[in-house]
């Protein structure tokens, strides 16, 4: 692809950032996603087409609002510009395909749930139930996985959280992850297959108690603090979309000593072994 294709990719996708910021706002108040127009969320005035143009809106306005002049959020160029990203990403590495589109659904899905547990600590079940069967479907000729490594995907996604979460409730007496993080790491199973969501699961809970126990030394957290994780699952699972084959040969390389024999040379699969897997509730029963 040349330069002003992928310029047009970017921009593409600040504008479904746009999108999924209204996802974000509403679907958690149970409000429609499509009527009526974008209104600022302080004074409720619509907002004019003009002052809708992702990223550049926000700037031109100085992040506040021209009817009220409440500020704006950040949340919303950051979202634009994430979402932008990860389209231009996703293309440059897989192309104008449909391979490329379906991780692109699987993208958006994945930004809508990190800010809304950020915020709400909740993952609503009409995002993740819907990315479950949208995953398991797109493993019949989208996906490079068959179906089978997608419900395998899918059965150890949601079962590796559910059985931190009930060994937190047996050993610390309170429930260590929601069913929101269950659903979605089974969700991500059907997208990504079992090897590459162990992956998630070990990033995602390695950059959770970074964060937590980082957030504990400034004081700004105490121990029993709720943290969502969800978006530290996000963010693992992003990791493993594109870094994951990487990652997982390395892992075998240095002469991992839980490896599957001979080392896997895709992510899809039966496992024979499971890998050890780093739980977070261990130092962070906050992270829910």
């Amino acid at each position: 692809m040349n330069t002003l294709s992928e310029l047009y990719i970017f921009v593409l996708g600040t504008m479904v950032g746009s999108f999924l910021n209204v996802c974000i706002y509403r679907i958690p108040r149970k409000k429609s996603i499509i009527f009526p127009a974008s209104a600022c969320p302080n004074c409720g005035d619509p907002i004019k087409p003009w002052d809708n143009i992702p990223i550049l809106s926000y700037i031109l306005l100085a992040g506040k609002c021209r009817s009220c002049k409440r500020s704006i959020s950040p949340q919303y160029p950051l979202v634009e510009l994430l979402t932008g990203f990860l389209f231009w990403l996703t293309v440059h590495t897989f192309g104008l395909t449909l391979l490329a589109g379906a991780y692109l659904i699987f993208l958006s899905t994945l930004i809508v749930v990190a800010f809304i547990d950020l915020e709400h600590h909740i993952i609503p079940n009409s995002i993740s139930l819907p990315g479950i069967l949208t995953g398991f479907l797109l493993a019949w000729g989208t996906l490079p996985l068959s179906p089978l490594q997608s419900l395998i995907g899918i059965l150890i996604g949601g079962g590796v959280i559910y059985l931190v979460s009930f060994i937190s409730l047996a050993v610390l007496g309170k429930e260590g992850m929601g069913g929101g993080d269950i659903k979605l790491m089974a969700m991500i199973g059907a997208f990504l297959g079992w090897k590459s969501t162990l992956l998630t699961i070990f990033l995602g809970s390695l950059a959770g108690s970074v964060v937590g126990i980082s957030l504990m030394i400034l004081k700004e957290k105490k121990r029993d603090d709720p943290i969502p994780f969800g978006p530290f699952l996000v963010l693992g699972a992003i990791i493993s979309l594109f870094l994951g084959n990487q990652i997982i040969e390395w892992y075998f390389s240095i002469g991992a000593p839980m490896a599957l024999n001979p080392p896997p040379a895709s992510l899809g699969g039966v496992p024979t072994i499971q890998p050890f897997v780093f739980c977070p509730q261990v130092f962070l029963p906050g992270l829910c």
